[in-house]
């Protein structure tokens, strides 16, 4: 095989921005009458090795000869096309000005398919409206949705998925990706990618933890949202997360050449994340070299290298010489290169008149009717969590709206720039006509204690530093405090309106808002036992290698400059509160009819990509807030706007998430009752902060998400009130058909979610407490009734049987329930369901060392870095087999680096020893050998328990 010269690399990255020549289309790749297959594979048999190889990177350069024109990967358009980057500008970060619609956890909280189908089919326009107005910026591969499963309302991407449950994780995300792609049965309006496959739901340590997924939840939980949509032709392909899982990065996850694939009969076009093929190397030193992690990712099921911007000359270079060496071969490269052309094609990139989407302009760009379609979004997404009787208003003559998001929206990382604004005040004074406001905030001076100056601002630039300079507070060491969730909070200066922002070790006052990659204006002031005050720099570049500077703290030199340096030498403040704006708001409130506290999360600080949350606490000032407004005012609604589940308890409280330019005028149509309130809670709002390690994905064992927790929550999944009541009665259950009569007992017209759960009582594995199996919002008048009627297929109860790797429906009594969230069943019945009865598990049979019953202290790690799982573990711990017959003849492959040992026990990890096995050094984790010994035969439950560390595979334990 010729290796390419590096100057055949430069020449492809050099042509990008070549413009196809004029050509007559004649060639089969050309001619839309052709099948995809055939136009593909002309167009492969004409491509060169250098070409293929462009093809695989994120920004595939044009190739004149062949008339074909650049394209770039990955437009971002989870909730509204947000950002792409720029290949004429250094591959900087380009926003979209176009619709922003609510956050992707918003979008679900409708719990209505055919809302974000319609979501989807607008966002997918403006997909092609943008590539209209800038093909080379703009492309039709889009990033979007994220079908993360929200294992833990703590992970800081959780305003990028859509729900802790799977089926109605499924549901959203195939009808956004149906309506991204459009109804042509050939042809792609954008082709949409799922992320992160898979497991991926912790941001700290993102790139070197590992989720340890037991084979039961893997088959029945974490691939279930992507098979979903993948399985409903709704996505084009999958993205492959940071994460490891069972010790193998996702990256080299041989699931995506598999498992991915076999869901749909449709061609998959799968792409790495940012950087992610040079983590295996440089992070999680995975592999060796560079072409030894490279090849693996190809062999894996990747087919796009999201890597050095637009640069593929280090693509083609690595992928050479893992051609050279033999690595891959030829046909992986034409594999991958015909998955990436046939999506293309669909795409319309050969079609002489761009295909039939082509038609669509830039003037679908923030449309009147997208306008319209984003305001009934985010009105259908709000959900009422309590209400006392405040709500809806009866058209007060004056309202006090305070807070720090009354009269502000923000963005989120993967959302674009609003073109215009709707703040729920603004949403209000269309509503009132005396409308009083204020942000609520406490303004203070920060004095430095041991030289009685003032923290303060000396301008606007980035060399302009904070210091210690006034001896009396004057508007410059002046600060609004916004103390936002987490503990995390942010300063604005009252002199120049700007941020406090650690501008990388110094402090200065040159940013308007918290935004970016590296959020820099984040502080927390911890207060200490004397009532002085240490000044935390929360700044997200600290979790950067670089950074090297760990638990930073504002501190002052000798010169009484301020920087930042460890907490031993932090310096100690003093904080004066100079005005109240807590008291101010309490004080507009008491004089208005009625008062609405907007309250809520800021979407850049404490929690993003590479952050998660400490807590779930909203902030002690906006705590402040809410309870002096009640106080002041007993109508007070406190409206919460976040991105996650926060803690917070109040009579009247409406919630939502950062919906997008229609927020205000979506708030105050449910406030004043224009739109009857129907949202409910995708994910369990837990009463307090979680105890649990959120490295570990195993549901069964920490109780997280409704399908297994216990404990009483703040709010249950799927929980949402009306302005209206609804009555459940005649609940049956008929072949595969559960029908329920709803009725609306109240006066206005409104919506319900009717949520179908079932629970199996009797089991050979461990059961959900229950699980969603149906839902559908349905419109009713008062005094309407309508039957509603689920399928629920016998298949549709099948459960992961680990000890024979394959679904199963066993014989079993069902609870069958309905009713308007998880916590509040309406009506049950039983269904009795014929399947099989789970066999006594025959050990003598080669076992993998995975399937256990239950397990103590291992960890799940790889087979080998090409695929399988085994399990690693070290003195004390154990695994268990249970329900199962054995005999005397133990052989199990085994691995360790210092040898060690396996006791088999009976009945518990302490239970009557059966025999000791020796496990010999292997020379290294991934070399395996064979340990054997005899043991004494038996039934019942077998522990294996550990000595030393090691590894195992699998065993048997035949008859002699």
């Amino acid at each position: 095989m010729r290796k390419i010269p590096l100057l055949a690399t430069l020449t492809l990255a050099a042509s990008l921005l070549a413009a196809p020549p004029a050509q007559a289309a004649g060639l089969p790749f050309q001619n839309p009458a052709l099948p995809v297959e055939q136009r593909v594979d002309d167009l492969l048999g004409r491509l060169t090795l250098q070409e293929k190889l462009g093809l695989l990177h994120q920004s595939q350069a044009a190739i004149p000869r062949l008339g074909i024109a650049y394209h770039k990967n990955g437009t971002e358009a989870l909730h509204g096309v947000g950002w792409s980057n720029d290949l004429n500008a250094n591959w900087s970060q380009k926003f979209a000005a176009g619709t922003v619609f609510p956050q992707a956890v918003g979008l679900a909280s409708t719990w209505d398919p055919e809302l974000i189908k319609r979501v989807g089919s607008a966002v997918g326009d403006e997909v092609r409206g943008y590539n209209d107005a800038d093909p080379t910026l703009w492309g039709l591969q889009v990033w979007a949705p994220v079908v993360d499963l929200l294992r833990d309302p703590r992970a800081g991407r959780n305003e990028e998925g859509y729900s802790e449950d799977p089926l109605l994780t499924g549901a959203i995300s195939t009808a956004y990706g149906k309506g991204l792609q459009g109804d042509d049965p050939v042809y792609l309006k954008a082709a949409p990618v799922l992320k992160h496959y898979l497991a991926y739901n912790n941001e700290t340590n993102r790139g070197t933890s590992s989720s340890n997924l037991t084979p039961k939840l893997k088959h029945e939980y974490y691939e279930q949202a992507f098979k979903a949509a993948i399985s409903a032709n709704a996505a084009t392909g999958v993205m492959a997360s940071y994460n490891l899982v069972n010790g193998r990065p996702n990256h080299v996850n041989p699931d995506l050449a598999t498992t991915v694939r076999s869901w749909t009969d449709k061609t998959l076009y799968n792409v790495s994340d940012a950087w992610g093929p040079y983590a295996l190397t440089e992070l999680e030193k995975y592999y060796d070299n560079k072409p030894e992690a490279f090849a693996a990712v190809l062999k894996a099921g990747l087919d796009s290298y999201t890597i050095d911007d637009s640069n593929a000359g280090p693509l083609a270079e690595q992928l050479t010489a893992a051609l050279n060496q033999g690595l891959i071969a030829q046909a992986d490269v034409d594999r991958a290169v015909r998955n990436v052309l046939t999506i293309r094609t669909r795409l319309g990139h050969f079609d002489p008149d761009g295909g039939p989407y082509k038609k669509i302009t830039k003037d679908v760009i923030n449309s009147p009717a997208n306008q319209r379609l984003n305001r009934e979004a985010a009105g259908r997404a709000a959900v009422l969590l309590r209400n006392s009787g405040a709500l809806p208003f009866k058209e007060p003559k004056s309202a006090a709206v305070v807070g720090p998001l009354a009269g502000t929206l923000y963005r989120d990382w993967y959302g674009g720039k609003a073109p215009y604004q709707v703040t729920p005040v603004d949403g209000i004074k269309e509503r009132v006509g005396d409308v009083s406001t204020g942000a609520g905030l406490e303004r203070i001076a920060l004095k430095h204690l041991g030289s009685g100056k003032y923290l303060t601002a000396t301008g606007t630039g980035p060399d302009d530093n904070a210091a210690l300079i006034d001896t009396a507070p004057t508007a410059a060491s002046q600060w609004d405090l916004t103390d936002w969730t987490g503990g995390v909070s942010t300063l604005r200066n009252a002199g120049n309106g700007k941020l406090l922002g650690g501008d990388w070790r110094s402090l200065d006052t040159d940013d308007a808002d918290a935004d970016g990659w590296y959020v820099q204006q984040q502080f927390a002031l911890e207060a200490q036992s004397d009532g002085s005050y240490l000044i935390r720099y929360a700044g997200y570049e600290t979790v950067e290698g670089w950074y090297a500077l760990p638990d930073p703290y504002v501190t002052v030199a000798a010169d009484g400059t301020l920087g930042l340096a460890p907490k031993a030498q932090a310096a100690r403040f003093g904080k004066e509160i100079v005005s109240d704006g807590v008291a101010a708001a309490a004080a507009q409130a008491a004089k208005a009819e009625v008062a609405v506290v907007v309250v809520g999360s800021h979407p850049f600080v404490a929690g993003r990509e590479f952050h998660d949350r400490p807590n779930l606490q909203l902030g002690a000032g906006q705590r402040r807030l809410i309870e002096a407004v009640r106080k002041a005012n007993p109508r007070t609604v406190v409206v919460l706007e976040t991105s996650y589940p926060v803690v917070v308890d109040a009579p009247n409280l409406l919630w939502t998430t950062h919906a997008g330019a229609e927020t205000g005028h979506a708030v105050a149509d449910v406030l004043f009752g224009a739109v009857n309130p129907a949202g409910r809670l995708t994910q369990t709002w837990p009463a307090g902060d979680s105890q649990t390690d959120i490295y570990d994905y195993d549901l069964a064992k920490t109780g997280m998400t409704y399908l297994y927790g216990k404990g009483k929550p703040l709010y249950a999944f799927g929980h949402g009130l009306s302005y209206t009541t609804f009555g459940y009665q005649g609940l049956t259950v008929q072949g595969d058909k559960v029908s329920v009569k709803v009725t609306n007992t109240g006066k206005v017209k409104g919506d319900e979610v009717v949520q179908l759960y079932t629970h199996q009582r009797e089991s050979r594995f461990k059961q959900p407490v229950k699980q969603l199996r149906g839902f559908q919002r349905v419109t009713l008048n008062p005094g309407e009734t309508r039957t509603v009627t689920f399928t629920l297929k016998k298949s549709d109860l099948a459960v992961w049987d680990y000890t024979r790797g394959r679904w199963a429906v066993e014989s079993a009594t069902h609870d069958v329930l309905v009713g308007s969230a998880s916590d509040r069943i309406r009506q049950s019945a039983t269904l009795r369901v014929s399947g099989e009865t789970i066999p006594v598990r025959d050990l003598t049979k080669t076992t993998r060392a995975m399937d256990f019953d239950d397990y103590a202290g291992v960890a799940f790690a790889d087979e080998t870095k090409a695929g399988g799982d085994a399990v690693a573990g070290s003195a004390g711990d154990w695994l268990s087999f249970t329900g199962a017959s054995f005999g005397s003849r133990f052989t199990a492959g085994v691995s360790s680096v210092s040898g060690g040992s396996l006791e088999l026990r009976s009945g518990s990890p302490t239970g009557a020893l059966l025999g000791t096995v020796q496990v010999p050094a292997t020379g290294g984790v991934y070399q395996w050998g064979t340990a054997t010994a005899t043991v004494k035969a038996g039934g019942g439950s077998l522990y294996l328990v550990f000595k030393g560390d090691l590894r195992i595979k699998d065993f048997a334990l035949t008859r002699s």
